[in-house]
């Protein structure tokens, strides 16, 4: 495996309370906006993270021009309580996830998109979460499947989403409604499981909550909405990747042992 690259840090500082990992590939035309989003929504509302936050964009291989936006934001970074931190990965949305979170040092990881595509509604779901709980969950998922969720999706992608889910629950018996959205988790967890993580694509959530409901850890759902922009965008999953996602379950239950032994013995948050 290729030895991540990080570039130079702009604006780093304190220990950050969030760290936004973002897998960046053929991300061109939606990069810039969602990184200024991120940005501006953090230095506009210093209530939301009372500590700096940092955005680590993993570029995976792209032929487009996503790295040359990478350099081109963190040359112009002007956002002090934000720190921008550009890096490179081998090619995979999983490969790239992992890598960010072995870069990072938030108190709390979020895993998101390219393109935003819960808006800032996964955020502000896990906030509400800590002000009702009064702690801090390990993990909190924006979930697709909860029931206030507010999701169009056209009838393949439904049939798709629908059929991975019934196969997940048959071949790996995890209770997770939708591993496959945005996960915020604590740092130090997440940082311990991501060495032993070896999904390279899409499966890689999936992985991570297999792993994290194998130590007793259950993921807190938080309902969405998927963003216009998101559904403007045609899905980047095909039929062929729900058969090499079932591939990959089996896979998965395979290594059921050493996926249970990741987050430790006894970890209940």
């Amino acid at each position: 495996m290729a030895t991540s690259r990080t570039e130079p840090v702009r604006g780093e500082s304190a220990t950050p309370e969030l760290s936004v990992v973002i897998p960046a590939y053929n991300s061109g035309e939606v990069l810039e906006s969602t990184v200024r989003q991120f940005a501006e929504y953090f230095s506009a509302n210093p209530a939301k993270s009372t500590s700096p936050v940092e955005i680590i964009v993993v570029e995976n291989g792209s032929t487009d021009n996503t790295a040359d936006v990478c350099a081109a934001l963190s040359a112009a970074w002007s956002w002090p309580a934000v720190t921008f931190r550009p890096m490179t990965s081998d090619k995979g949305m999983g490969a790239a996830l992992r890598a960010g979170i072995i870069a990072s040092r938030g108190e709390r990881v979020l895993l998101t998109a390219d393109d935003l595509p819960f808006g800032f509604g996964d955020i502000e779901g896990a906030n509400r979460v800590m002000a009702d709980l009064g702690s801090v969950p390990p993990v909190v998922i924006g979930s697709k499947a909860h029931a206030e969720s507010e999701v169009q999706r056209g009838l393949l992608r439904a049939i798709m989403t629908g059929g991975f889910a019934t196969l997940r629950r048959a071949i790996l018996g995890t209770r997770t409604g939708d591993p496959q959205g945005t996960f915020i988790v604590d740092g130090t967890l997440v940082r311990q499981i991501a060495p032993a993580l070896a999904e390279r694509g899409f499966l890689f959530t999936t992985e991570l909550d297999y792993a994290l409901e194998l130590a007793g850890v259950r993921p807190v759902e938080v309902p969405i909405r998927l963003s216009d922009d998101h559904l403007a965008h045609a899905s980047r999953i095909s039929p062929k990747d729900v058969i090499q996602m079932a591939n990959g379950l089996l896979s998965l239950r395979r290594r059921k042992k050493e996926l249970a032994a990741v987050a430790g013995p006894g970890y209940r948050g």
